[in-house]
């Protein structure tokens, strides 16, 4: 698949100049190279989107056309998607370092699969409803699109976000600004491409990369009327504080620090392998990942050493190689962010039991590779059992009984997902009824069902993705009471 530069923004449904000429060069995170350039989006370029959104919402067809409708050029987008996998999945891994393989389901097949959903859900769901009242004969609930959504989107997992936010709102009526990260602008500039071609009207999508301050204008923004953002909690609070003073709505999928509870019936020879996929997972950059893995004291030291065994078993290197588990991390910042909590670790007095560097051979005289990490000894209270580090780095907390497992997990500002792992599956779901998370795992190998809402309590975010409840966060809901014996046909 040829990388190649983009000098256009997707703004309305056309590739237009941008106002600026700043440049966003994308990094690849295995030679250190700018291997594209794409236009670096400013307020100006927001405004022409915005505008184009909002004139294709009040007075375009997309509102108008029936959600079946809309759904088809979902469908078609998808197929097409579906269809350019590998070069889809190559453009990410060459963007952002995720592995090849994983690249191939997480960051492209599961996309689909999104998209393909709420296209299915088009047909089922119920837009209209006409209920018995109490004060009148019967009321007409109806669900309308909330209008112009501004989309923000991290680069972890560039593409699934994309679908995560525009096959709800696009089903629901809605028109979108959608702002990628400038680390993974080529995918998102791929997808524009592909639904232009499904036959998206004009103004329906706009696609913008642009830094911080550009997307806190698309924020605040007088012509949006819905932020869903995917991000850090900085961001998220930056976000959820500026749409709360303009009393404009907003999701936001935030963080996480998931505890992974193995109990002491588990059995580890089945555990540790379908556990570790879900603890290190995109080189561990992912907001669901098990990095918090809670072990019984009376087998500590026994699930300890099959974590090191089964990590040190995970081959690192080139992205591309299919045979790669971890890669490199995004970019140098991070690397570094990581090397600091690697440090905080060792002052603290946790132990490293596996890795706590970078890697060493010629392969990695480039690129911002860090060694996959565990560490043991480790107390809740400790920074790296607290705060999302956002790297291959895993840390197991020994406890006392299951009530401590819980409390262990349930200490923490974020609720994002968890695990528990054992023998007696009714003991298992009473664990996990009490842990205080918006996506749970009871021996399960995926956290995360497109069916079924996707969230966060506490201080992962705000409101739910994908299910019905995704398609319903784009959609405002009006009430219309209706005279007796009337029955509405439109």
């Amino acid at each position: 698949m040829a990388i190649r530069d983009y000098d256009r923004l997707f703004i309305g449904g056309d590739w237009v100049a941008p106002e600026g000429t700043d440049t966003i060069g994308v990094v690849s995170p295995v030679t250190e190279e700018v291997i594209a350039r794409v236009p670096d989006g400013t307020e100006a370029d927001i405004d022409k989107a915005v505008a184009a959104a909002r004139q294709a919402f009040d007075k375009g067809p997309w509102p108008r056309m029936t959600p079946v409708e809309r759904a088809e050029i979902v469908r078609t987008a998808a197929a097409q998607v579906a269809a350019e996998m590998g070069d889809m999945a190559e453009i990410i891994t060459r963007e952002m370092g995720s592995p090849i393989t994983f690249s191939g389901m997480g960051q492209v097949l599961a996309p689909t699969m999104i998209f393909n959903y709420y296209a299915d859900l088009a047909g089922t769901y119920a837009f209209d409803e006409v209920r018995t009242g109490v004060l009148n004969p019967q009321v007409l609930v109806t669900k309308e699109p909330v209008g112009v959504v501004g989309a923000i989107a991290p680069w972890n997992v560039p593409l699934f976000i994309a679908a995560a936010k525009l096959a709800p709102s696009l089903v629901a009526g809605c028109t979108v600004v959608y702002k990628p990260a400038p680390e993974t602008p080529l995918d998102a500039f791929r997808l524009a491409e592909i639904f232009e071609q499904a036959g998206l009207p004009k103004g329906v999508l706009s696609v913008v990369p642009a830094g911080r301050e550009v997307s806190e204008h698309l924020v605040t923004h007088p012509g949006v009327d819905k932020i869903s953002f995917t991000g850090s909690g900085v961001g998220g609070k930056r976000i959820g504080g500026l749409c709360g003073e303009r009393l404009k709505r907003c999701t936001l999928e935030l963080g996480g620090k998931s505890a992974a509870i193995i109990l002491d019936d588990a059995d580890l020879s089945t555990t540790i392998p379908t556990l570790l996929p879900n603890s290190i997972m995109n080189n561990g950059q992912a907001c669901i990942a098990q990095t918090r893995i809670l072990a019984p004291r009376s087998r500590y030291d026994e699930v300890v050493d099959a974590v090191v065994a089964g990590v040190s078993a995970m081959k690192v290197g080139d992205p591309m190689d299919p045979a790669t588990e971890v890669g490199p991390v995004v970019a140098e910042r991070q690397r570094a962010r990581i090397e600091g909590y690697l440090e905080s670790g060792r002052e603290e007095g946790a132990t490293v039991a596996l890795g706590g560097g970078r890697p060493s051979g010629s392969d990695f005289a480039k690129g911002w590779f860090v060694e996959p990490t565990v560490f043991s000894d480790v107390d809740n209270k400790m920074k790296i059992a607290q705060e999302e580090i956002f790297g291959p780095v895993l840390v197991v907390i020994p406890y006392d009984g299951d009530d401590a497992a819980v409390d262990v997990a349930n200490d923490s500002n974020y609720g994002l997902c968890g695990s528990v792992w054992t023998a007696d599956n009714d003991r298992g779901l009473g664990v996990a009824r009490r842990v205080r998370t918006g996506t749970y795992m009871l021996n399960a190998p995926v956290p995360i069902d497109f069916s079924t809402p996707f969230g966060g309590f506490k201080e992962s975010g705000v409101g739910r993705e994908f299910g019905p409840e995704g398609l319903e966060s784009f959609l405002e809901m009006k009430s219309i009471a209706l005279p007796a014996g009337y029955t509405p046909t439109t």
